[in-house]
């Protein structure tokens, strides 16, 4: 009798949509209040066989709503992907199902994190599986197609969501609750899943070798590093408050030039004298903060096009290597 190969995906479940059950056919906003999140190893029971061609080997992390992801759970995240390539090296490849707001945060924490030799991938869902309409069959489905996909493995931690394939560095949740929130912009996706589960690539990542500065291993902690938003007549208070809390860096995320309010600028200062780092990034989607005479003669580090929430986790592992300014510098613009 011949035996049909099949690939090895483990599939880690951290919660989430994804594994919440709903009240009702229609309970799309306020399912968490079921209370019910079922186990992954539960759940790919009940959905059967998503990708019959594929084995799935469920792996249980914890349960969380991807709002109370912290650093910490980033950690252990990255420790058990980690473990579980180590322990099983036939597994091909990775796909862990995740809340959606913070997914593109946890998505470049491992991208920064891993270097693995199989694929990575994060998916989630807009409606618990048990709704009208839930996408978390095709979400699935689409997810264990990409980390099979042999090209996968040059990509570092991606995301997959309506069937759209996002690198972790530019994807971005752009809505609360319709099936195709998540967007890169103005990269775009990567690749196309099409009906038939076949992955369709459009455009390459550039090489980075900024991955051997970030692996984790002796990290217990992530150094503190906060955000402050500016607005019209934002003062310095957030900023004070921010160096008092502790915190070693602190992402600008400035007005859409890439400049802080003009209320802020002292703080700022005030806060590198201290010697907090300070990068200027900005909250315009399309923003870009290149490097600067105004940064440089303040100390001021440049964005570049990271938003400033990825910024933060780069800053988070960087920090932790002790990277000197120059090189941060350069990871930031590079990475």
């Amino acid at each position: 009798m011949t035996t049909h190969y099949r690939p090895k995906v483990a599939v880690i479940g951290t919660g989430g949509t994804f594994a919440m059950q709903a009240r009702d056919p229609f309970d799309w906003i306020e399912y968490s209040e079921s209370g019910v999140v079922l186990p992954i190893d539960h759940l790919l029971a009940q959905l059967g066989e998503v990708a019959p061609h594929i084995e799935c080997v469920p792996v249980t992390f914890r349960a969380l709503g991807s709002t109370a992801i912290t650093p910490a759970d980033w950690l252990e995240l990255a420790s058990l992907i980690k473990r579980t390539a180590n322990e099983c090296p036939d597994i091909e490849g990775f796909v862990i199902t995740h809340g959606t707001a913070t997914m593109e945060e946890t998505a470049y924490f491992l991208d920064l994190a891993l270097d693995l030799d199989a694929g990575l991938v994060l998916t989630g869902a807009q409606r618990p599986v048990n709704t009208a309409g839930s996408d978390v069959l095709a979400n699935l489905r689409a997810a264990l197609a990409v980390a099979t996909c042999a090209r996968s493995k040059a990509c570092g931690a991606l995301v997959v969501m309506d069937n759209k394939v996002y690198a972790a560095r530019d994807v971005s949740k752009g809505s609360s609750f319709d099936l195709n929130a998540f967007e890169a912009i103005p990269y775009g996706p990567l690749a196309q899943v099409d009906a038939l589960a076949q992955v369709h690539w459009r455009r390459c990542l550039p090489a980075s070798d900024w991955h051997a500065h970030f692996q984790f291993e002796g990290i217990s902690a992530l150094p503190r590093v906060d955000i402050a938003t500016s607005y019209a007549g934002a003062d310095g208070a957030v900023i004070d408050a921010l160096v008092a809390a502790g915190s070693k860096a602190i992402i600008s995320a400035g007005l859409a030039p890439g400049r802080p309010a003009s209320g802020e600028v002292a703080a700022i200062k005030r806060a590198i004298a201290a010697g907090v780092i300070v990068v200027q990034a900005t909250r315009a989607l399309r923003g870009i903060v290149p490097c600067q005479a105004f940064l440089q003669r303040d100390g001021v580090l440049a964005g570049g096009d990271l938003s400033p929430h990825k910024l933060r986790i780069l800053l988070m592992l960087a920090l932790s290597r002790n990277l000197p300014a120059a090189q941060l510098q350069a990871c930031i613009l590079e990475a």
